[in-house]
């Protein structure tokens, strides 16, 4: 793993240390936002039919419920997958929380087969994700994981 990512992790690791649940989604969200083209980090998580903000860094969003299978978002909630949008203006799927935005991952956080929540990030740089930030967001959602019932 990259030495920005080492340092990203240990800092999320460090952040939801003995925090409820709240203060360690909005810890984990601004950890990861310092890392370069990160500019937003929404933690969204399953509450029946639907996506629900938990916590976020960075940009607003006015989508604070998101269907599955709406979306990128929902998309990925909706196959148990990772997603990596390298122009979200290509894709019709994306629901646009802002003009700046020019790419997008999502990484789901599972519990064997069970989808409990999705680490969304977005940035204004074209295709700013690849298989090293799927991989690093993965370790990320099993840091996380414990903290959903």
């Amino acid at each position: 793993m990259e030495p920005m990512f080492e340092r990203a992790l240990a800092a999320v690791r460090a952040g939801v240390r003995g925090r409820e649940r709240g203060a360690a989604l909005a810890a984990a969200c601004a950890a990861l936002r310092e890392l370069p083209g990160y500019t937003g980090v929404y933690l969204y998580v399953l509450e029946g039919e639907a996506l629900a903000l938990h916590a976020h860094a960075g940009r607003d969003t006015e989508h604070v419920r998101i269907p599955i299978g709406q979306g990128i978002c929902g998309l990925s909630a909706r196959t148990k997958q990772a997603v990596i949008v390298d122009d979200v203006a290509a894709d019709p799927r994306y629901l646009a929380c802002n003009l700046e935005t020019r790419s997008e991952i999502v990484a789901p956080i599972l519990r064997g087969d069970r989808y409990l929540a999705q680490i969304d990030v977005d940035s204004d740089a074209p295709a700013a994700f690849g298989p090293r930030d799927r991989a690093f967001l993965a370790e990320v959602a099993g840091v996380l994981e414990p903290l959903f019932p």
